[in-house]
C-alpha cells in the first residue's frame, strides 16, 4: 500500500513541478490552428499509459485517469500552464460532456439506473431470484444462462451490459458467483458477441468505415476469420464447465464461494444489495420491461436510421445513430414501465418518481469513470495517436503480407488498449488495410478487416479505460479495477491464441481450415492450464 502511494505522489509531484515551471506563460498566439510540438509522436500515447499503469499500481481510478488527463494536456500545451488548464477543462472535460453523443449516452445509463432501481423497488427482481432458484440449481447453470443473455442481447454493447447485469446479479449472487467473474462474463458477451453480429450498432460502424466497397458483404465474409471474437465465446464456456478459474479471478471465486462476492474491501455498489424489495411483484414486473426496453431501443436505432422514412431494416440499422436510438428506446421504456406498475398496482406514480434520483445515484460511478475516459481519449487524439499508429502501420503494409494480419491484430491490440476505444481503432486501421489490398488481393483484405475488429475488440477488453469496461463493471456492481485485473489474464490468453491463429489464417486463407483449428487451439490451452493450476479450488462443486 505504501508503495502505490509512493507512486501516485512521485507522479503527482512530477506533473505539478512540470506546470510549476511555466506559471509564467499565459499569452495564447491566436494564430492559425494550434498544433502541439509532440503531435503524431510516441509522446501521444503516454497519458492513456500512464493512466493504465497508475490505475493498475495504485487501484485507485479517478485519479489515475486525471493523472493521465493533466499530462495529455501538458503535452499538447508545450508545458505551458493556461493552455494546459483550458485544454484539460475546456477542450477536455467540458468538450466530451457538450459532444451529443456522448450526452445520449449518459441519458441511456441514468435511465437504465432508475428502470433497475424501479424493478427492485416493484419486487420484480426478487420474484425472479425465486423462480431462479426454482429453475437454475447450480453455480454452472447460473453462469451458462448468463453467457446464453448476453449473446441474445447482441444489438448494442451498451445496452447488454447493463442489462444483462441487472437480471442475472440476484440469480449469480444467489449461486455465490463473485461479482468479478459476473462483470467477466457480461465484458466477453458484449463487445465480442456485437462484432459478429449483422444487426448490431458495431456492424453498422465497421460497415461505415469501409469506404468504396460493400461493407455489409465484407462485415458478413470477416465473421468466421474474427478468432478473438469466436474463441472468447469459446473460452467461456469451456471455463464454466470444466470449472476452474487462474490468475486473481481464481480468489475472487474461491472467497465468493465461501459469501464474500467482492474480495476487496472497495464495494462500491455494496448498498445496492439492499435495494432489492419483496413487494407485490412477479417475474413478468421484470421480464416485460426489459422486453419493452429490447424493442424500443430497436425500435428506436432503426428510427434514426431511417427507417420509417423508407429505408430498408439493414440499411437503417447500418445508418443508426446508436446514441440516440438507445437514449429514445429506453425513455419510452421507462414510461410503459411505469404506466404498467401503476396499472398493476405494484408500484405507485410517486413511488415510481423517487427512483429517479436512486437509479441516477446508482451510476454516478460509471458515469465518472466514463467522462474521465472520453476526456482522455480527447487529450490522446489532440496528440495525434491516431496519425502516429496510421502512419507506422503504413510503413509496416510493405513487409511480410502473409504476416500481415497478425501484426494488425497486434496493432490494433495496442491502440484500442491505449485509446480505449474500439471504433475509434476501426477508423484508423480499416481505411489502410482497404488501400493496401482493394483491387490486388481480395481475401487478405477480408483476414486484415477482420483482424482490426478481432484486434480492436481485444483491447478494449482489456483496456480499463474503455467504456464497455466501464459499463460491464456498473452491470456486474464491481469494484472497476477488480474487473480489470481479474479479467486480463483471460484476454491475454485469447489474444495470444487469436494472434497464432491470424498467422495461421495469413498463409492458409481458408475460414474453413482456420477456424477449427484456432478453437481446438484454444481449448487444448485451457486443458494446459487447468492442468498447470489445478487444486482444490472449491471443495466438492457437485453440491453447487
Amino acid at each position: 500500500m505504501r508503495a502505490r502511494k509512493k507512486v501516485w505522489m512521485t507522479t503527482m509531484l512530477l506533473t505539478l513541478s512540470v506546470l510549476g515551471s511555466s506559471l509564467t506563460v499565459f499569452a495564447s498566439d491566436g494564430k492559425a490552428k494550434y498544433v502541439p510540438d509532440m503531435y503524431a509522436s510516441i509522446y501521444s500515447l503516454i497519458p492513456p499509459v500512464v493512466a493504465i499503469v497508475l490505475a493498475l499500481i495504485t487501484k485507485e481510478v479517478y485519479s489515475s485517469l486525471f493523472v493521465g488527463i493533466l499530462i495529455g494536456g501538458v503535452f499538447w500545451s508545450g508545458f505551458r500552464f493556461e493552455k494546459t488548464i483550458t485544454h484539460v477543462f475546456q477542450d477536455g472535460i467540458v468538450g466530451v460532456l457538450s459532444d451529443s453523443y456522448n450526452v445520449g449516452i449518459l441519458v441511456f445509463l441514468v435511465v437504465l439506473g432508475i428502470m433497475v432501481c424501479m424493478m427492485n423497488k416493484a419486487g420484480g427482481s426478487a420474484a425472479f431470484g425465486r423462480w431462479a432458484s426454482k429453475h437454475i440449481k447450480t453455480r454452472v447453470g447460473a453462469q451458462l444462462t448468463t453467457i446464453l443473455l448476453g449473446i441474445l442481447i447482441f444489438i448494442d454493447d451498451y445496452f447488454n451490459c447493463l442489462t444483462v447485469g441487472s437480471v442475472m446479479r440476484p440469480v449469480t449472487d444467489q449461486h455465490n458467483v463473485s461479482r468479478a467473474k459476473l462483470s467477466y462474463l457480461i465484458d466477453a458477451t458484449a463487445a465480442p458477441v456485437c462484432i459478429i453480429a449483422p444487426i448490431s450498432s458495431w456492424a453498422a460502424a465497421v460497415t461505415g468505415f469501409v469506404k468504396g466497397e460493400d461493407g455489409f458483404s465484407i462485415f458478413i465474409r470477416a465473421i468466421p476469420y474474427n478468432f478473438y471474437a469466436i474463441l472468447t465465446v469459446v473460452m467461456m464456456v469451456a471455463i464454466v464447465v470444466l470449472k476452474f478459474d487462474y490468475g486473481p479471478m481464481k480468489l475472487h471465486e474461491k472467497n465468493a464461494v465461501k459469501g464474500d462476492l467482492y474480495t476487496t474491501e472497495d464495494r462500491p455498489y455494496a448498498t445496492a444489495e439492499n435495494e432489492m424489495e419483496e413487494g407485490k411483484g412477479n417475474v413478468i414486473d421484470l421480464v416485460l420491461p426489459i422486453l419493452v426496453l429490447i424493442v424500443c431501443c430497436i425500435i428506436g436505432m432503426i428510427y434514426t436510421g431511417g427507417f420509417f422514412s423508407g429505408t430498408g431494416f439493414v440499411k437503417a440499422f447500418s445508418g443508426s445513430d446508436a446514441s440516440v436510438g438507445l437514449m429514445l428506446g429506453s425513455f419510452f421504456a421507462f414510461i410503459i414501465t411505469v404506466i404498467f406498475y401503476a396499472v398493476r398496482r405494484v408500484l405507485s406514480f410517486s413511488d415510481s418518481m423517487s427512483c429517479v434520483p436512486e437509479g441516477f445515484k446508482a451510476m454516478v460511478p460509471a458515469i465518472l469513470i466514463l467522462t474521465f475516459a472520453w476526456t482522455l481519449k480527447a487529450m490522446t487524439d489532440s496528440l495525434g495517436a491516431a496519425e502516429f499508429v496510421a502512419n507506422g502501420m503504413q510503413k509496416a503494409a510493405g513487409g511480410l503480407v502473409s504476416l500481415l494480419p497478425a501484426i494488425i491484430f497486434l496493432v490494433g491490440c495496442f491502440l484500442a488498449f491505449a485509446t480505449g476505444t474500439s471504433w475509434g481503432t476501426f477508423g484508423i486501421l480499416i481505411p489502410i488495410v482497404v488501400a493496401v489490398f482493394s483491387g490486388t488481393n481480395e481475401q487478405m483484405m477480408i483476414i486484415s478487416i477482420s483482424a482490426c475488429m478481432a484486434g480492436a475488440v481485444c483491447g478494449d477488453h482489456c483496456s480499463p479505460i474503455s467504456d464497455t469496461t466501464i459499463m460491464a463493471s456498473a452491470g456486474g456492481q464491481c469494484n472497476h479495477v477488480n474487473h480489470v485485473t481479474t479479467q486480463l489474464p483471460y484476454a491475454i490468453t485469447a489474444a495470444i491464441v487469436s494472434c497464432v491463429s491470424y498467422v495461421i489464417a495469413g498463409f492458409v486463407r481458408n475460414p474453413f481450415i482456420c477456424m477449427p483449428v484456432s478453437i481446438v487451439l484454444m481449448i487444448g490451452t485451457l486443458l494446459v492450464i487447468r492442468q498447470v493450476t489445478r487444486e482444490p479450488d472449491y471443495g466438492d462443486l457437485s453440491k453447487y
